[in-house]
């Protein structure tokens, strides 16, 4: 088997073992390719095939009911998606596409795969003038009821431009770690990094910098954390809890914003959670964090909550649907249910109340998420504000991808009153 073709048998394995479980995507390849023995243009080719058919499932599943009326089974439908997606949509050449692909075939199913690609390459001007016509959940694959929540908040237009933005690869941003390396240091070793101007010290890259990972002289994160962040504002010497810490981004921000002076108190439900944390905190070179393992929604109090607190300051960057950073989270689209919009609300809620007692007089309290649902942001903040009237809006801020540039943000300033 030969690498094009191992990487086309991998994209494959990693589209059924993403068809018949639970694990999400990134998951799935990441475990698959520490495994494989792939050189770095056919890892990249895995990658590409892998999310690329995940962005575009109903697009492909479209143009392959369109060639093939009659009922497929899983394994030849994947096979299907994987060279439809090469022909109509990488533009990989047709022998390669066709030949490798029905190559991964079994025998049962060759010939079907076989003569519907090449039926597809005979059509592919009509398939690709035909979809045209279809609503924006085939154009864009996405599940028609987020376009219907969409469309009813941000209009159709700002819809479409979503859901196109959704299908491309995500832009690779990083925060320069000013506890381990100075910005200048960072660029002068970094030159091909581009600086933003209007989010200090965070830059765009062309590609993961393993070695300045390593070093802890940076963090992968795009532009939109740092503004709860930036709205929390801790100072030097305070005592900070951050409630949702892992993998531990924002928090490693807190600790620079702090210049490593005072204490943070990080926490998170799962075990393998915090030893991830504990990880990215020490190799960020963080020297004021605690970590405790705890679930807000529990209703269990914090261990050691009446040694540790009242806080200055909290951070409760709460779970949520994710759904401003979708273009990241490649198969959340096809993970969420409606349902989960108002389960995430209630959770959200519960780890609010949790954390409010723990909040001084004066205090400050930010509440963000990366979800772009009115339900996990606005209503959040109106009723749980509604329910403690200590806690006095200060100021909000909401990043819209459509209209930002930079994956979806919510982060509102509470600040609790005598």
């Amino acid at each position: 088997m030969g690498p094009s073709q191992s990487a086309r048998h991998l994209a494959r394995i990693a589209l059924r073992q993403w068809r018949t479980g639970q694990t999400f995507a990134d998951e799935i390849l990441a475990r698959l390719l520490r495994s494989s023995d792939l050189i770095a243009p056919d890892r990249a080719f895995t990658t590409e095939l892998f999310y690329g058919i995940l962005r575009n499932l109903s697009l492909l599943d479209f143009w392959i009911d369109t060639l093939r009326a009659e009922r497929l089974d899983h394994d030849a439908r994947d096979l299907l998606r994987l060279g439809i997606y090469q022909l109509f949509l990488l533009d990989t050449p047709e022998h390669a596409a066709v030949y490798e692909t029905v190559e991964l075939a079994n025998p049962r199913n060759r010939s079907l795969v076989n003569a519907v690609l090449r039926s597809a390459l005979r059509r592919k001007k009509q398939l690709t003038e035909k979809v045209k016509k279809e609503t924006l959940s085939v154009r864009t694959s996405h599940p028609q009821f987020l376009i219907d929540r969409w469309t009813k908040t941000f209009g159709p237009e700002n819809t479409a431009a979503l859901c196109e933005r959704n299908n491309r690869p995500a832009s690779i941003y990083a925060r320069i770690n000013l506890l381990k390396i100075s910005a200048e240091n960072f660029l002068s070793v970094h030159s091909s990094a581009e600086r933003l101007p209007r989010h200090q010290n965070f830059v765009r890259l062309t590609s993961i910098p393993s070695d300045a990972l390593a070093h802890g002289h940076c963090y992968v994160q795009d532009p939109s954390t740092a503004s709860a962040c930036v709205l929390l504002d801790p100072q030097p010497g305070e005592k900070v809890l951050d409630a949702c810490a892992a993998p531990g981004g924002k928090t490693g921000y807190l600790a620079e914003l702090m210049r490593n002076q005072g204490t943070i108190v990080a926490c998170d439900r799962d075990e393998g959670r915090i030893r991830a944390l504990q990880d990215n905190l020490e190799r960020l070179g963080v020297e004021i964090a605690r970590f405790a393992q705890h679930d807000w929604t529990s209703g269990e109090p914090l261990p050691d909550a009446a040694a540790i607190s009242p806080f200055d300051r909290i951070l409760v960057d709460t779970p949520c649907s994710n759904t401003g950073v979708m273009r990241r989270r490649v198969d959340l689209r096809w993970r969420l249910i409606p349902k989960d919009f108002s389960r995430m609300r209630e959770e959200q809620r519960r780890i609010l109340r949790a954390t409010i007692s723990l909040l001084r007089t004066d205090g400050v309290l930010v509440y963000s998420t990366c979800s772009i649902e009115p339900e996990e942001n606005e209503e959040v903040v109106k009723a749980i504000t509604q329910e403690f009237p200590f806690l006095k809006f200060v100021e909000q801020v909401s990043l819209l991808p459509f209209r930002d540039g930079f994956d979806g943000a919510f982060a509102t300033k509470l600040m609790r009153a005598a």
